[in-house]
């Protein structure tokens, strides 16, 4: 079955406007889908908030009939993943470890804009525990299946594995999630989406349950880049303002080194063409050696910030409850364990060292082009069985995104696949606090690649 949104998160806000459709309608619709017998809503959300949500519905309704819409997405159904606090409600962060943890005292400060903006939270999404791999797995709480090919149940990719499904299956029409190393990027590639990871510093992070503060970013998931951009001007200290740009003028660069070793035939293909069409509308793409890239499996060796900042948070529970985690997860937060400030002071150094020689490489260029990650979704039964291939795998899919967390850049996922094909995602990356020049670009490569799919050569 060929799961697809009905509408996008913009044609929504598009169509409540109009009084086309009331939120009433759209989030009746979202809940029916997380409810439906057979689906993937009881694995893609740990929490459903259907009384709260029809409240909030009916109240953005009366808020549109008289002319007062809190923001453009006032009554848009949306998703949080499960690290962002909301009042009365147990954070878990995908875990069993707490479970039994209190209730947050208040909403984080991002779940505070998307009520302030009208948007209706249905639920808690879930996610790889804490938010530690680019799979999707999880086994507290199951793993949503990826919408294509679903009778094989390949992973969502993570760690914002339910905000995907949730999307692709029409449960919500945009979702917030976080980005510490491709955890939007990753699962919106797998799940044919798009994924924003903005600059880190464009978002509050108060309220969210951290993996790395110094890699964590808030991200958003849509079907499309305008959506992505809507629902990003909801929850930034920084809104976008998007230009007019046209690719006969773009300078775009592909890195060649570390970023397309190892890609499968369909995502080689997929990318392939995309630069191809990319050509034809007229866009220059270099070719960039950016050696830089490869210093970075040495810098992270030891587990890197991820590691060190993981197990400083995590240390006590592990103490009292190790057991409860997932073994692949808290197997990772170990590596943190030998690690201390000298260690962190170095690391410090070298991401200082290194993006400013990565910043002066790619400079020049409006975005860079890669694939999202190398290979498409395997099946979630494979990666259940056995530790090795689980581990080779998230190393691949980490890969790519990783690169742009430690630039501390923006990124945004398109997919780029022929139709009917396996979902492969383009990353266009550009340097940090260069959001909106990044996302106006991507509103014309999206086009470039709809118009190229939808009239093949």
């Amino acid at each position: 079955m060929n799961f697809q949104l009905s509408l996008s998160l913009q044609q929504a806000v598009e169509q409540l406007a109009q009084g086309r459709v009331t939120a009433e309608q759209l989030t009746a619709e979202a809940l029916a889908n997380i409810t439906a017998s057979g689906g993937e809503g009881p694995l893609a959300f740990t929490q459903i908030y259907a009384q709260w949500a029809g409240e909030q519905a009916v109240a953005s309704s009366q808020r549109l009939a008289a002319g007062q819409p809190l923001s453009a997405i006032d009554g848009i159904p949306v998703s949080v993943k499960d690290l962002f606090d909301i009042a009365g409600q147990v954070t878990t962060g995908g875990s069993r470890v707490l479970a039994d943890a209190p209730a947050a005292a208040a909403h984080a400060e991002v779940v505070s804009r998307l009520l302030q903006a009208g948007a209706v939270i249905v639920g808690k999404t879930n996610m790889t525990e804490f938010a530690y791999s680019g799979l999707g797995i999880n086994p507290h709480y199951g793993t949503p299946a990826n919408p294509w090919d679903r009778q094989t149940r390949r992973i969502p990719g993570g760690s914002s594995s339910g905000a995907a499904v949730a999307i692709a299956d029409a449960m919500c029409l945009g979702a917030v999630g976080s980005d510490t190393g491709g955890s939007v990027r990753i699962p919106a590639a797998f799940c044919g989406l798009t994924g924003f990871k903005p600059t880190a510093r464009r978002m509050p992070m108060a309220g969210v349950l951290p993996l790395s503060a110094s890699l964590d970013s808030v991200g958003t998931l849509a079907g499309d880049v305008a959506s992505c951009v809507a629902l990003d001007a909801a929850i930034a200290d920084m809104p976008l303002t998007l230009m007019a740009k046209n690719l006969a003028e773009a300078h775009f660069a592909i890195p060649q080194t570390l970023v397309l070793n190892g890609l499968d035939h369909q995502v080689a293909e997929a990318f392939a063409s995309a630069i191809e069409r990319l050509t034809q509308a007229g866009a220059r793409i270099a070719t960039l050696p950016c050696d830089e890239f490869a210093e970075l499996a040495e810098i992270n060796a030891n587990g890197g910030f991820t590691a060190l900042e993981s197990w400083a948070w995590h240390q006590s529970l592990i103490a009292e409850r190790a057991n409860e985690y997932d073994p692949r997860v808290v197997s990772r937060i170990r590596r943190g364990e030998p690690l201390g400030e000298d260690d962190r002071q170095q690391l410090l150094q070298l991401r200082a060292d290194w993006q400013q020689r990565v910043s002066a490489t790619i400079a020049p260029f409006d975005a860079l082009l890669m694939p999202t990650v190398p290979i498409i979704a395997p099946s979630i039964a494979e990666l259940e069985a056995s530790d090795e291939t689980y581990f080779r795998i998230n190393g691949a899919v980490l890969r790519n995104p990783s690169v742009i967390n430690f630039l501390d850049g923006c990124a945004v996922s398109l997919p780029c696949q022929a139709e009917g094909h396996a979902p492969v995602g383009l990353m266009v990356a550009a340097l940090p606090m260069q959001d909106a020049e990044l996302m106006s670009w991507a509103l014309q490569i999206e086009r470039c690649l709809q118009s190229s799919v939808a009239n093949p050569a």
